[in-house]
């Protein structure tokens, strides 16, 4: 009985041997299984934390992006601004100008009402007032030499013109084609100088026309009002022409674009 006890105990070590061997291999294949899962979580896991960094990355150059973006468009936005501001002043400056004009040629034609209109011509030319003034009234035939009733008209003109100390004044000689050579003239050039260096001497001397204001210009026979082929049109085309323009300086400004924000 006793070897049987013996022998019973002894096979029951080795059945519950064989159990526990059987459970340590399926425990063990059990955690080889869970390794398994550990690995490819912490495999999604690295992937998961790459893409949200390269999101990141991208959101912030996004971010950067807008921002530049937005103040670029800021920029434009206050360029149009200075744009739009400037050609509303340019455009109220012009008005003025013209109005100035209007104003010019009204004083103009009432101090010049009993002259007769085929020696001088009042316009607006160029966005300029040009008054022109014929040659038989200014000078005799070849000659620089102002003439009597030149002088009262010249001084009809620059009691307006001293109305307007903002105003600059360019005297321009125009002749005919017909060409002149004598002992005081070498051709139309000089004669159209010498004719508005006259001119403007009578404006300065005479009337008091300040000297910084005015230019004398000889334009020869290169600028005609009419053809040279007739006797009438010769007439027309030797004159004097007095400009009246804004200030250059002022007229310069006046173009200007303003400095646009970068």
């Amino acid at each position: 009985m006793k070897n049987l006890a013996v022998l019973t105990s002894i096979l029951m070590l080795i059945s519950f041997s064989s159990c526990n061997k059987n459970k340590i291999e399926g425990l063990e294949r059990e955690l080889m299984l869970k390794k398994d899962e550990v690995t490819q979580l912490e495999q999604q896991i690295e992937y998961l934390q790459k893409t949200n960094g390269s999101l990141l990355d991208r959101m912030a150059d996004l971010s950067i992006v807008s921002k530049a973006g937005a103040e670029s468009i800021q920029h434009s936005l206050e360029s149009l601004s200075q744009q739009y501001d400037f050609i509303q002043d340019l455009t109220s400056k012009i008005h003025s100008k013209d109005s100035l004009n209007l104003a010019l040629v009204m004083n103009l034609k009432r101090s010049l009402l009993d002259i007769n209109d085929e020696d001088v011509q009042i316009e607006v030319r160029g966005g300029l007032v040009h008054v022109s003034i014929s040659d038989k009234l200014l000078f005799q035939s070849g000659s620089s030499k102002i003439s009597p009733a030149a002088k009262e008209v010249l001084g009809k003109i620059a009691s307006v013109l001293n109305d307007h100390n903002e105003l600059d004044v360019i005297v321009e000689g125009h002749t005919d084609n017909v060409p002149i050579s004598n002992s005081c003239m070498a051709d139309n050039w000089d004669l159209s100088v010498k004719r508005a260096t006259s001119i403007v001497r009578v404006l300065e001397n005479d009337h008091y026309v300040d000297p910084q204001r005015l230019s004398a210009a000889g334009r020869s026979e290169y600028i005609p009002k009419s053809d040279n082929e007739t006797s009438v049109g010769r007439s027309l085309n030797r004159r004097t022409e007095i400009v009246i323009t804004p200030k250059m300086d002022q007229f310069f400004k006046l173009l200007e674009t303003p400095a646009l924000k970068k």
